[in-house]
């Protein structure tokens, strides 16, 4: 199968099976986006949905949450992944987005990384998510199911797997693709024990034939009869 032609039946599978893709992150305005994005890197979406409802509630707006101390925020946040730094990168993206935006979460890709603890990837989520912009976040799903698929060959980085990825989708598509991907990697092509059996684009994954190719053949029983 050609890229183009794996590319084009990813896209159908998912436009006829995920039409309407969406983050599972829970949050009402940009500012509550970033926030959750920001406590999303390498933890959960489900314990970052556990941990906003009493973070949002002490801190309704980016101005609240500048006036706070990394100490106080940490208290909020202190099950995700990497607290500490996450309190203090937070303390410190609202003070600057009070100062610098008026309280606005920026649209631009360049401004939103100005922000303490704001990556390229975070950055790419709000911006794919809030408006919809022809970016490709690529998170741990995102590398792994593009390479296993075959959207990508040996891939060294997500910043290489992004400009591949952003080669061949559609702008149109991008937003999109980034959740089908992620989506399907969270729930189906998981890092161990992948379902393979019972996936949808089995017809058109390169581990997937690889697979079937190498698996040992049974070994054929002489049914001739013998002669008497």
């Amino acid at each position: 199968m050609t890229t183009n032609a794996r590319y084009q039946a990813v896209i159908e599978y998912f436009s006829a099976n995920m039409p309407h893709p969406e983050s599972e992150l829970e949050y009402s305005n940009a500012y509550q986006l970033l926030v959750a994005v920001m406590l999303s890197a390498q933890c959960t979406d489900k314990r970052v949905n556990m941990v906003t409802p009493r973070l949002f509630k002490a801190y309704p707006t980016p101005q609240a949450m500048a006036q706070a101390s990394p100490e106080k925020i940490l208290d909020y946040v202190s099950s995700v992944s990497y607290p500490n730094a996450k309190s203090s990168h937070l303390a410190a993206m609202a003070r600057q987005l009070v100062a610098n935006h008026g309280g606005n979460v920026p649209q631009s890709i360049d401004e939103l990384m100005k922000l303490p603890g704001v990556g390229r990837k975070t950055a790419n989520v709000v911006a794919a998510v809030l408006w919809n912009a022809p970016v490709m976040p690529v998170d741990t799903h995102v590398f792994r199911v593009a390479n296993r698929i075959g959207l990508t060959t040996n891939s060294p980085s997500p910043e290489a797997t992004e400009a591949v990825l952003e080669q061949h989708f559609p702008p149109e598509l991008m937003p999109k693709a980034h959740h089908w991907l992620l989506l399907h990697g969270r729930y189906v092509c998981t890092a161990r024990n992948p379902h393979c059996t019972s996936c949808g684009l089995s017809h058109c994954c390169r581990d997937y034939a690889k697979q079937k190719s190498c698996s040992p053949r049974k070994k054929q029983t002489n049914t001739k009869p013998k002669t008497p």
